[in-house]
């Protein structure tokens, strides 16, 4: 089986349980996935400690059932994508009061070059166009 035959949301399920074990303690982050072909490629976690100062107790970050929660959440945001194949899906989280909350953002990306291909006239139509 190639991983063009896992559906996308199987990929990605796999791709944030890769990242569990990063995801347990933090408090907050952007998980970033980038999609060509329905396909995932690279993923990631971009991590901005809530507070960097040492005055105010560190919060106690995911627990391994709130990294499961995360990820139920993430899968379902997935029905909200529709009609691309090429883009990146950023799941910004937060960890506050025990509840983990997601926030999610789907960009499409479309390659002009090959709607200009598809589109521009054969040899033979321009000679016609010109001789017309």
């Amino acid at each position: 089986m190639t991983f063009n035959q896992i559906s996308l949301a199987r990929q990605i399920d796999m791709a944030l349980e890769k990242l569990g074990g990063e995801l347990k303690g933090m408090v907050a982050g952007t998980i970033v996935l980038q999609i060509r072909e329905d396909s995932v490629g690279r993923f990631g976690i971009r991590h901005l400690p809530v507070d960097c100062s040492d005055r105010a107790p560190v919060a106690a970050g995911m627990t391994a059932e709130q990294v499961v929660e995360l990820r139920q959440l993430a899968l379902e945001a997935l029905r909200h994508k529709s009609g691309w194949t090429h883009g990146e899906i950023s799941y910004d989280f937060v960890l506050k009061q025990g509840r983990v909350f997601v926030s999610v953002q789907f960009e499409s990306n479309y390659n002009m070059a090959n709607l200009m291909f598809r589109y521009s006239p054969k040899n033979r139509d321009r000679r016609e166009a010109s001789n017309g």
